[in-house]
């Protein structure tokens, strides 16, 4: 079955950085778009930002344009969200998916890993 897990998150201050991965299993890592979502206590899911299988193509949300960097190695089925100059309203539970709809798609993916945890405090 398909498994993502994500690692890499934890608390950290205002304008910090960390960085998330998120390794796959069960599926053909290099035919799907990756893509990280967050959802933070009491509000939507939101997505963050995706990337094409090539990784030649991206999209990120308005929110985290010129912050978060993705990337990816197919090699390692393994997908990566540098976030930079983080914020409180940052925080939330970020979650990787994968799935085979263009880039450009920030409906609901195939497949969820359970989310890893990023608190940045003021």
């Amino acid at each position: 079955q398909v498994q993502l897990a994500e690692s890499g998150g934890g608390l950290v201050q205002a304008g910090g950085s960390l960085r998330l991965s998120c390794t796959a299993s069960g599926l053909t890592f290099s035919r799907y778009v990756m893509g990280w979502f967050r959802q933070a206590p009491g509000k939507e899911r939101e997505f963050v930002v995706a990337i094409h299988w090539s990784g030649g193509r991206t999209k990120y949300g308005d929110s985290v344009k010129g912050r978060f960097v993705i990337s990816r190695d197919n090699a390692k089925n393994t997908v990566y969200l540098q976030m930079n100059s983080l914020k409180p309203e940052d925080t939330a539970v970020y979650y990787c998916a994968a799935d085979l709809s263009p880039v450009d798609y920030i409906g609901s993916y195939s497949y969820w890993g359970q989310g890893t945890q990023v608190t940045v405090s003021s």
